[in-house]
């Protein structure tokens, strides 16, 4: 890896970085990221081999260089958030980047199946198995189940999410819906979809609940294939709109950033918690946000996990424009 800065310092405490360092951190005998500040006088410097792991940028961001690394921190994550997370999850946020690094040229469809895999892979590491056994040990009990309203008037389809009393966390049958809804979308291509939904939160994501229901990564990355509803989303993405309010988590952001048209209320705030469960967002977030907003920036919401609100992502681009109902 070229040596952006003057010195090479090995730390675990991004608090040592100093001008024209290129700092790597360490865990045991893994490296779990790197930082290479961009305020440094780095003449000579053309190229960065990415590593395995996470290489991220403090600093200038207009640095010729800048443009290289997995992501550079922004207001409202810190360097700190960043360090913490990927520490506690590494092999989780080195999938991410090898990712997000890999699906930017390939088409849509190509880089959901890689999304899935990766996916898959994690499925049966030890960060997502630990997780898992914290779930099981907090005996939380899986709410009743949601419904996915579907209706059609002229050349209108309108898709609702009702299980407010669930926050709209997706289930496996509203999942279903929502592929048979885009699936009828696809085929019409005078069809325009228009998504929204009931209650305080748009969706705090994928059902935690029924997570670990498919054991096997191989066979689970066979179901996503059938179900996952990004496949149909993806295909009439030109004429779908969707407005969010309050939460969009998860799953709720991975399929909404797709839309051509996203509005949000101005209290709205968007998160990816995937990195803290050991895994990555598996609903198609990897591909639609980095097409939204960047490799860099989705790279920055996924480690990070950090929430954003309505003005931040109307400025990322996450969202086109505020809109209270």
């Amino acid at each position: 890896m070229a040596n952006a800065g003057q010195g090479v310092l090995l730390t675990n405490d991004p608090a040592l970085i100093r001008p024209g360092d290129l700092v790597l951190g360490w865990q045991g005998e893994a490296m779990p990221f790197g930082v290479i500040d961009f305020d440094s006088d780095d003449e000579g410097v053309e190229e960065i081999v990415l590593p395995s792991f996470p290489l991220i940028g403090v600093g200038n961001e207009r640095h010729p260089l800048a443009a290289q690394v997995d992501t550079v921190v922004e207001t409202p994550v810190s360097l700190a958030t960043l360090v913490e997370a990927i520490r506690a999850n590494p092999r989780s946020a080195a999938i991410t980047v090898q990712l997000l690094r890999h699906i930017g040229g390939h088409p849509i469809d190509a880089a959901l199946h890689h999304e899935s895999m990766a996916y898959g892979l994690l499925q049966g590491s030890d960060e997502h198995k630990a997780w898992r056994a914290g779930r099981t040990r907090s005996g939380k009990q899986v709410p009743a189940p949601g419904t996915v309203h579907v209706s059609r008037e002229g050349d209108c389809l309108d898709i609702v999410l009702d299980r407010p009393d669930a926050s709209n966390a997706i289930d496996r049958g509203m999942r279903d819906a929502l592929r048979e809804a885009f699936t009828l979308a696809a085929l019409d291509d005078d069809v325009q979809v228009r998504m929204r939904a009931e209650g305080k939160a748009f969706s705090i994501g994928a059902e935690l609940g029924e997570f670990g229901t498919t054991c096997d990564p191989a066979t689970a990355h066979a179901i996503r294939m059938e179900t996952l509803p990004a496949h149909m989303i993806a295909r009439c993405a030109d004429r779908f709109s969707a407005h969010v309010q309050g939460a969009c988590v998860g799953t709720g952001i991975e399929m909404t950033a797709f839309a051509n048209l996203l509005t949000a209320t101005s209290t709205a705030w968007f998160q990816l918690p995937e990195l803290s469960m050991g895994i990555i967002p598996g609903a198609g977030g990897c591909v639609s946000l980095t097409r939204r907003i960047g490799r860099q920036r989705a790279a920055l919401m996924i480690l990070s996990g950090k929430r954003i609100g309505a003005k931040t992502a109307l400025d990322w681009g996450l969202i086109d424009a505020i809109v209270d109902d």
